[in-house]
């Protein structure tokens, strides 16, 4: 009997050794986004979700009336935008096919997947890109010229309006200066090497060609005037003057949101092989947009700008694919050093 007590006791020790730790219970993205994670490069890391996390409006609460038919009119143009302002759009033709709906899943209502849940509050607001206290319609009108690779519209016109009306109304309940779980897209660790753009292509071909097509040309719709998918590269995707040309963003978007069906808590890439198809897709070609006026103030440019001058003494590739840690505490060196 004694030998089989002691047995027990030994298996539980070894149980208990060997057990995984439990999930974190952080609660605020500076938790979940700044602490390091271990293995970053080759496990698929999943992040828990705090209870108060922000979560859209219900859209059966939009209000009736003039106010509530803007609200919905400003949803269909982020969800559809090529129906109505693309190539063959019915309104007018200032884009190039894709829809903001890409880029902001969910008519911008995913966690981790560029969410307006704080994007009104927020201004007005300084843009380093442009160098100017900026309002809410002008950045509208940059991911018309860059993510959409079109013309700028009129924000003084109703789709536009229309738009800003949704926004506001998806923020309604944020208040400024509030911190928000989940804005944006994740900040993943640096890796301690660059992004290599022939394994993206490995990923890219596994994971992501069934959906976006062999040479990323996306898939079109049925009606032939929207895309079921979108272009990942080609005239009618976005220019390298957009944010997801920018890697840091496109590996944070991809990780949490793709390949389809995947989410900020269950991922199905890794760290590493969301940072290569990020520098895969960027390394193809797409249309260029003069970007020589941008970020005037040198310090401000971001650590994955690809387009020189710089501050700094690094290259345009390291610019792009990284190692970006030392271009990171570069940055921070010369911008203590200015305060002083």
């Amino acid at each position: 009997m004694s030998t089989i007590m002691i047995s027990c006791i030994f298996i539980l020790i070894i149980s208990l050794v060997n057990s995984p730790p439990p999930k974190s219970s952080n609660t605020g993205i500076a938790a979940l986004v700044a602490v390091p994670k271990a293995n970053t490069s080759t496990a698929i890391t999943s992040i828990s979700v705090p209870p108060n996390a922000w979560k859209a409006p219900d859209t059966s609460t939009i209000p009736p009336g003039k106010e509530g038919k803007m609200i919905r009119y400003g949803r269909e143009l982020i969800a559809s935008t090529a129906k109505y302002l693309g190539p063959k759009g019915s309104v007018a033709h200032l884009s190039n096919g894709m829809n903001c709906q890409n880029c902001h899943l969910n008519a911008g209502t995913k966690l981790f997947s560029n969410d307006f849940a704080g994007f009104i509050v927020t201004y007005p607001k300084f843009n380093p890109r442009s160098g100017k206290i900026d309002m809410p319609a002008k950045r509208i009108a940059e991911c018309f010229e860059r993510s959409l690779n079109g013309t700028v519209p009129d924000t003084n016109k109703k789709e536009v309006q229309a738009m800003l009306a949704y926004m506001k109304w998806v923020g309604r309940d944020v208040k400024k200066g509030q911190k928000l779980f989940g804005p944006a897209v994740e900040k993943l660790n640096f890796m301690d090497h660059p992004a290599d753009p022939v394994k993206g292509k490995l990923v890219f071909v596994q994971k992501c060609q069934s959906c976006h097509g062999k040479n990323g040309e996306g898939v079109l719709a049925p009606d032939k005037i929207t895309y079921t998918n979108p272009p990942l590269w080609g005239a009618q995707s976005y220019n390298d003057g957009a944010g997801m040309y920018r890697i840091t963003k496109f590996a944070g978007f991809v990780k949490n949101n793709m390949p389809f069906g995947a989410t900020y808590q269950n991922p199905q890439l890794t760290d590493e092989e969301a940072w290569n198809v990020a520098a895969f897709v960027n390394s193809q070609p797409r249309p260029h947009k003069d970007q020589q006026k941008d970020f005037p103030g040198l310090l401000q440019k971001p650590i994955d700008f690809p387009f020189g001058p710089y501050a700094d003494n690094f290259s345009e590739k390291q610019h792009k694919y990284g190692t970006f840690g030392p271009i990171d505490q570069a940055q921070k060196k010369q911008t203590i050093k200015k305060l002083n």
